[in-house]
Parts: structure tokens; sequence; C-alpha cells
């Protein structure tokens, strides 16, 4: 065991603050440029007539919509505990992630209405111009996700941030193909059909999201956690004969809870008692669970009350 200084622990909080201000400010970048780039695909949709482009936009704008959420949850992981909320605000993020999952879903219909309708009448589009858009889309993209990468990699958020936006710069570049595609060739099936494929990838990642979303709102065990793991953890002492009543729940989409009654095999002294528990709680860290509330339990044990 190692005590931190006062000093040192000031100074971790410190720089802690400080990479939180810079991620911020790498997702606020990132939502701005994207942002100003969806509503301009959008236009740009509209005016042309181009469903590859709106279902483009639609897929952009999802995942401005997951920066903003992530930025959420770095604001709500500061908002201190209170008598009301002792754990804070961080399970907002996982209602925002519904929240999203539900918008989009109402978007990707809409626009599959159109698409199918399409397909049996193609209209005529300027495929030149949705390439140029998309291009734009590809820069824009790839410029976004050069921010994240440069940032620390350790961050869910970020890693996940820096794959969508290269997921997008790969959509984008389907939609530039189909454009000239359309342009040259005069397919003009192949609007409404590259649309039906990028709302095929954003029902997938919806679907995820919103499974996720409904498991941890409802206090689920998350996709990280393996109760098999935790009640192996009684190997790690023999003094223990069982670790049961165990429940586990996240506190926010990083931040997992537990709690377990710790039933040790007969009457053991406070001081091993608490090493025990220490090398537990370490062991369970491991494991991706951050905070641990144990119930010591004792077989055989005679109350000492008497003597």
């Amino acid at each position: 065991m190692h005590h931190h200084s006062q000093d040192s622990d000031h100074q971790h909080h410190h720089d802690h603050q400080h990479e939180i201000k810079q991620i911020s400010k790498v997702f606020l970048v990132g939502i701005g440029l994207n942002l100003a780039f969806v509503i301009v695909e959008a236009i740009a949709g509209f005016s042309t007539d181009s469903l590859s482009l709106l279902s483009d936009a639609g897929h952009n704008l999802s995942d401005v919509a997951g920066l903003l959420i992530s930025v959420l949850a770095l604001k709500l992981a500061e908002v201190k505990p209170t008598d009301k909320f002792t754990y804070g605000f961080s399970k907002g993020t996982i209602l925002a992630g519904m929240a999203n999952a539900i918008i989009l879903s109402i978007a990707v219909g809409g626009i599959g209405y159109s698409a199918i309708h399409r397909l049996a009448n193609p209209t005529n589009i300027n495929g030149f111009t949705v390439s140029i858009i998309a291009f734009i889309g590809i820069i824009i993209n790839a410029l976004s996700a050069l921010l994240f990468f440069r940032q620390n990699q350790n961050d869910i958020n970020i890693r996940g941030a820096y794959l969508h936006l290269m997921l997008d710069a790969l959509i984008s570049l389907g939609v530039v193909v189909g454009g000239l595609l359309i342009h040259y060739a005069h397919w003009l099936w192949l609007d409404p059909l590259i649309s039906i494929g990028i709302m095929a990838i954003i029902v997938i990642s919806t679907w995820r999201l919103l499974k996720t979303t409904i498991r941890l709102s409802l206090d689920g065990v998350p996709d990280n956690i393996s109760i098999d793991k935790i009640k192996a953890l009684k190997q790690l002492d023999d003094h223990i004969i069982d670790l049961h009543h165990i429940h586990v729940w996240p506190i926010s989409s990083s931040q997992n809870a537990m709690t377990a009654h710790v039933l040790f095999k007969e009457c053991i002294n406070s001081d091993l008692a608490e090493e025990i528990k220490t090398l537990l709680k370490k062991n369970l860290h491991l494991i991706n669970i951050h905070h641990a509330t144990l119930e010591m339990e004792y077989k055989n044990c005679k109350s000492e009350i008497n003597h």
C-alpha cells in the first residue's frame, strides 16, 4: 500500500481536470465541424433531391449526437453527488444514448420510406454535386478523426469517436463513388440503393445502442462484467467460503458498482478481515468494478460477548 501525499493527490486532480478540459475542447471542435457539415449536406441533399446525401447527413448527425453525449458524460461526471442524487448525474449519459437511438430510428424510417418509393421510379439527380459534397464530408471526417487520434487513446469515448469518424469517412467515400457512377453511367437507382445501405448501418448501430442503454437503465449487468469472474475471487484467500448476494449495476457509461456478501469459514480478527476486503476490492477493480460494498459474514462464529 502506498500513500499519496496531499500534494501529489492535488496534482493528480489538477492533471485530470486539465485532461478533461483538453478532451472537451477536442469534442467541441469535432462537434462544430461536423454539425456545420451536416447542415450543408442536408441542404444539398434536399436541393439535389439526393437520398444518399440525406441519409449520409442523417448518419453524420447521429455521430454529432454521439459526440455531444460524450461531452455530456464528461461534464456530468464532474457534478458532485447530492443528498438526492447520491451517484451524481452520470447515468444521464445512458438516457441520452437511449434518446439518440430513438430519434435516429424515426429518421431512418422516414428516409427508408422515400428510398423504397424512389427505387420503383428513379429520379434524375446531379451525381457530380453529390460527389463533391460527399468528398467535403471525407475531408471533414478525416480532420476530426485526426483530432481525436492525437488524444489519449485510453478513454473509451475518444476511441469510440475516432472509430466512428473513420467509418463516416468510408461511408462518404461510398457516396462519392455512387455520385460519379450516377453522373457518368446514369445509374439513377444507385442513389436510393446507397441510402438503404447507409440506413442498414445506422439501424445496426442504433439497435446495439438501444439494447445496451435499455439494459443499463434497468440496472442490468454491464457488458464488460462477468459474474463468474466475481464468484471466482473466493479463491483469493483460504478463509473465504463463498461470495453471494452479488448485485452489479452501472453508475454511468464507464463506472460500475457492486454489493456482495463475503462468507468466511471461521471467526477471524478484524485486521485480517480488512486485509482480505482490500485484496478483494483491488481484484474487483481489475475486472471493471470501481465501487464495491462488501458485507462480511462468519460461519461457526460464536458471539464473544460472554467471554
